[in-house]
């Protein structure tokens, strides 16, 4: 099994749905959280781990131990979505004033990249191995999209995206290629630098990197960016497990580069993943795609289902098919996105179905709480 780890982000706020900026108050209290730009979100980062009952435990424990703090600090709480879903997108609410890079954001993007995400990090030591691994994933990312989708609403209102933040978010810079070889990616990556298409090497937004602890040059994980905020971690789990055995199976088959299975070249396998990446942001499982390997199209719910029997046998073979077995609900039942717009049709306002959507975080945690580092979770 490959080593896993999750950058999440997420909003603070009141339980009426109102987002409120308190990220200094707990990086400054609190160990193990960071500043996002906007004071309205705060990240944590959890330690890579081959393990899906211990990451289980990571991903629920700094959320249990922000959630104390928040109630310490005015009855504050976290707020499901990964959009300023009730409103306040007019304003930027700087974390940290001085701090150069952030202003380059702001006055770049302004509120476009004050989200809430997951990040999920895949250890891959090889780099030719990475390459080829970030190629596939890029062309399955809008699938991760339509899995995660879970930001219909922008101040208030329904914006016609199951996943708005992925619908405005500035990728940057405007073109990524998929990279040849990993003396392709630390040229492309010096070039753009010296252009100033990216400020540093963390200024590549796309929705699959290579990531590492001197990039462009020392690189060891996948992440995959295009996850909108995933609440539910046994969702995330299977998710992830989704993206691991997809992995795996890449590691056996040496053969299985889009770079050589596909009937379209890397410049139309860009612009056929681009489209697939908007059509996911506006009907995520119901979106219509065009499959890389020979461009017939395809739902996002039958696509994933088609990896979901591929990979399922490694899954099974590595000890961790009960983590991936949840997909099929979210694929049953739909995604939070799609869940919150059945409220809104049904009459629920916007502001009624976030309060829904905080209350209901708060009980599934209370709910894994008690079942934390068990054996076994389905």
């Amino acid at each position: 099994m490959l080593l896993k780890g999750f950058e999440i982000e997420m909003y603070t706020g009141t339980a009426s749905g109102e987002i409120v900026g308190l990220s200094d108050k707990i990086t400054a209290s609190l160990d193990g959280y960071v500043r996002e730009p906007d004071s309205r979100n705060v990240e944590y980062i959890t330690a890579p781990n081959h393990n899906y009952d211990q990451l289980l435990c990571a991903i629920l424990r700094p959320r249990l131990t922000l959630r104390e703090y928040l109630q310490q600090l005015g009855n504050y709480t976290l707020i499901p979505g990964s959009t300023l879903s009730l409103g306040s997108s007019d304003r930027f609410f700087r974390s940290d004033p001085t701090n150069p890079y952030h202003t380059f954001i702001e006055q770049t993007y302004g509120t476009k990249v004050v989200t809430a995400s997951v990040h999920i990090n895949i250890g891959i030591a090889d780099p030719e191995l990475l390459m080829r691994a970030c190629r596939l994933i890029r062309l399955e990312a809008p699938l991760f999209l339509a899995l995660s989708a879970s930001s219909p609403f922008l101040d208030g209102k329904a914006t016609g995206y199951h996943s708005t933040r992925w619908g405005v978010f500035p990728q940057t810079p405007a073109h990524v290629p998929l990279f040849t070889s990993h003396a392709d990616h630390i040229q492309w990556v010096e070039q753009q630098l010296a252009a100033g298409t990216m400020q540093n090497v963390r200024h590549l937004w796309a929705s699959v990197r290579p990531n590492g602890d001197r990039r462009p040059y020392d690189l060891n994980r996948l992440e995959l960016r295009i996850c909108d905020l995933v609440t539910d971690p046994i969702s995330l789990l299977a998710i992830t497990a989704l993206l691991e055995a997809r992995l795996l199976q890449l590691i056996e088959n040496p053969h299985l580069d889009p770079l050589t299975q596909s009937t379209f070249s890397p410049e139309e396998l860009v612009s056929l993943t681009t489209t697939n990446e908007i059509a996911a942001a506006t009907s995520s499982l119901d979106a219509q795609l065009l499959h890389w390997q020979d461009g017939r199209t395809i739902t996002a719910r039958n696509w994933i289902a088609e990896l979901y029997q591929q990979v399922w046998p490694l899954a099974k073979q590595h000890g961790f098919s009960c983590f991936l077995s949840p997909l099929q609900k979210i694929l049953r039942e739909g995604n939070e996105a799609q869940q919150w717009l059945q409220l809104h049709a049904v009459g629920f306002s916007t502001k009624a179905t976030i309060v829904q959507a905080i209350g209901a975080t708060q009980e599934r945690e209370a709910e894994l709480e008690g079942k934390l580092c068990v054996s076994s979770v389905t």
